[in-house]
């Protein structure tokens, strides 16, 4: 039943739709070629292309198979119900040339072709002779030729009446030159004296290769913070029709992007702050970015010199070689994006964001955001204070310089937006990549309308993942085996749409997203000036809307440390909440215990009650938790755990099935609506 798929370059003609009898569609015109892993095994020849073009009511298709040794087999119809008589140019019988079968070269092929649904679908009736080791045999096949999912694929089945088990077989191709890239593993070592120079330069070109389109892709280490890259990887091939051709070299790489690059930066591997000073230009000025080892390499690629500095900060302070960089290239920086490559210090650097910087032309930094750093934090807090109001601050703080908490409270102050890690890979990619057609986010809602949720006499539990969905539990097992709630990086919707398609489409019924963090994107709401804060309320619930999601999460600790500091929020804060996210159907907060309480109209403000760490025994967080349940004795007893990212299902789930019978686990949204509705816990707001 169904023909070969190729993809080729289509160039689109018109988006009127044909009648029938008359001519297709024209977005069938052009070259058309396979998509594998949607298409039915194709054994010896293993890829195939199709060409289509028409002329009235003549159409004509072209099927290659294979892609080094090749059958062709070109067809000329009119169409309307003719009856076409063609002539059998070759034996083979291409759809599988390991079975005993042969075209019959002496005969002809009978063939009418038909459009229907409005020229969409073209039906190609075939009656032709094949010889078997029996002899002759005369075989009819309906070939469907018909254009998919919203025009973009073609599918073929080709449906024989020799084949009586088993589907017919089914080919789906793409348009030629559409959604074609590259992939390659990056190494696992990011030490400055190993193999962190390569990677960098490998970074580096990425991001000038997808500044304007996604061609480069890479595949990170086991042991990188992001588990994702093969899931999505795997997305991007079976779920959004991209095709990948493996890089395996640097060089290899250099010479297939070599074109998207004006030259090379050079960095002092004795200085590493000139790393960020070298993805800066190289951002600017578009080069690739490279240490003195890999200049030969460079060179004789034919990409000339654009900056050297070598020698240029020895005896500098951090402060000093960024003050320079932000005077000489400040001017020229994208205001709406600035990149931390913090994380790790010394000898080794993890850039995984690198590759964004440089598409966007970010000024790139790792200065301390630490008050008592004086010059640093005073350099930080001027660069921060010339971004463009809600601009997105991407990466993360230096773990040898300052705190996770000093770096958001400083960026909360301007009203920018975090959008962390440092370690964040392929962003340059997914950034430019639309989800599918038509595809709307929805979320695993467990409320039905009009149902009363009356909360019995025990202790219900709602479980929420930690540090959004990028980390952690996603790929682990376990999941889908109890309700169970992930934080959401909500900036995605707008910054990388398929990323969280990759998420929603692959959740189970257990898996309930909510917004995070205190905005769009992580801030300290005490921190943001309070003529900002509605405004970003504001923006975070217009996202929320577009990620069908009602359930939002705050955090501060603009005032102090994880435990001793002061993490609870004033009413003004709540209050906020309340009045810029109207359809909330609740609120979480928090990341460790943070005691701010409330409950408006039946929707609860919540803390977390307890917080569930990755080196915690698993016995003592059941004692933990029943514990609770005997100080916070009134029933219903709603209690609140936030699970640290490197905890995965299966250990959640053997910690809750051992509480007993007075326990229940249900779904986040099912709490929060019991617990708005019969709120035992206390009021309760930071007074100062």
């Amino acid at each position: 039943m169904t023909l070969i798929r190729s993809l080729i370059p289509v160039i689109l003609v018109s988006t009127m739709v044909a009648t029938a009898f008359g001519s297709g569609d024209p977005e069938f015109d052009g070259r058309w070629t396979l998509l594998p892993l949607k298409s039915a095994n194709m054994d010896f020849f293993k890829t195939s292309s199709v060409e289509i073009s028409q002329n009235g009511s003549t159409i004509t298709i072209i099927h290659t198979w294979g892609s080094g040794r090749i059958s062709v087999e070109k067809r000329v119809l009119k169409t309307g119900g003719a009856v076409n008589r063609l002539p059998v140019e070759s034996r083979v019988w291409p759809s599988n040339v390991f079975m005993g079968i042969s075209m019959d070269t002496s005969s002809q092929q009978e063939v009418t072709a038909l459009w229907e649904n409005n020229g969409t679908r073209l039906k190609i009736e075939r009656l032709y002779t094949v010889l078997a080791s029996q002899g002759k045999e005369q075989i009819a096949s309906t070939d469907t030729y018909e254009l998919t999912d919203e025009k973009q694929t073609l599918t073929v089945i080709l449906d024989r009446s020799t084949r009586k088990s088993g589907p017919p077989l089914k080919y789906v191709f793409k348009r030629a030159g559409t959604k074609e890239a590259y992939v390659m593993s990056l190494v696992d070592n990011w030490e400055i004296e190993n193999k962190l120079p390569e990677n960098l330069f490998l970074i580096s070109l990425q991001g000038l290769a997808n500044t304007d389109a996604p061609r480069l892709y890479f595949l990170y280490p086991d042991t990188w913070d992001f588990k994702f890259t093969p899931g999505v990887l795997d997305f991007y091939k079976t779920k959004l029709n991209y095709t990948f051709t493996e890089l395996k070299s640097t060089v290899q790489a250099l010479k297939t992007f070599k074109q998207y690059a004006k030259g090379y930066v050079v960095w002092d591997k004795n200085i590493r702050t000139s790393i960020n000073i070298a993805l800066t230009i190289a951002g600017l000025d578009r080069g690739v970015v490279v240490n003195e080892d890999l200049i030969p390499m460079v060179e004789e690629a034919g990409l000339k010199k654009i900056e050297d500095l070598r020698g240029k900060f020895t005896g500098q302070t951090d402060a000093q070689i960024f003050r320079w960089a932000y005077n000489t290239y400040g001017t020229r920086c994208n205001k709406e994006y600035i990149v931390w490559t913090g994380g790790e210090a010394g000898k080794v650097m993890k850039p995984g964001i690198a590759d964004f910087a440089i598409a966007q032309h970010a000024f790139v930094t790792d200065l301390s955001t630490l008050p008592s750093d004086t010059l640093e934090y005073m350099l930080a807090d001027e660069i921060l204070s010339k971004q463009k109001p809600f601009s997105m601050v991407m990466g993360w703080h230096s773990y040898a310089k300052d705190k996770e908490r000093d770096y958001v409270t400083l960026t909360s102050h301007y009203g920018l937006r975090v959008e962390g890690l440092h370690t964040l890979p392929n962003l340059s990619f997914t950034s430019k990549t639309p989800p599918s057609p038509g595809f709307k986010f929805k979320n695993n809602h467990n409320l039905v309308p009009g149902k009363e949720y009356k909360p019995e006499k025990k202790v219900y539990v709602a479980c929420i993942q930690s540090d959004g969905l990028g980390l952690g539990a996603w790929t682990k097992p376990g999941r889908g085996s109890i309700p169970y709630a992930w934080e959401v990086t909500i900036n995605w919707e707008w910054m990388a749409p398929t990323m969280l398609e990759f998420y929603y489409g692959s959740a189970t019924a257990n898996d309930f997203f909510i917004g995070a963090l205190s905005g769009p994107g992580y801030m300290y709401p005490k921190a943001i000036p309070r003529k900002l804060l509605p405004g970003v309320i504001s923006k975070a619930d217009e996202i929320m809307k577009k990620l069908d999601i009602n359930v939002f999460e705050t955090m501060d600790y603009s005032e102090g440390a994880t435990i001793e500091g002061n993490t609870e929020l004033p009413k003004y804060v709540v209050d906020a909440y309340y009045q810029g996210m109207p359809d909330a159907i609740g609120f979480v907060n928090g990341y460790v215990p943070s005691y701010t309480f409330s409950s408006r109209e039946g929707r609860p403000f919540i803390s977390y009650d307890y917080y569930l760490s990755e080196t915690r025994p698993e016995a003592d967080a059941v004692v933990d938790l029943q514990e609770l349940a005997v100080i916070n004795k009134d029933r219903p007893y709603f209690l609140l755990v936030h699970v640290r990212e490197w905890s995965d299902i299966v250990r959640v789930k053997g910690i809750l099935d051992k509480l007993g019978p007075e326990f229940e686990v249900v779904p986040l949204d099912a709490f929060l609506k019991m617990a708005g509705q019969n709120p035992t816990f206390k009021e309760r707001y930071l007074y100062r």
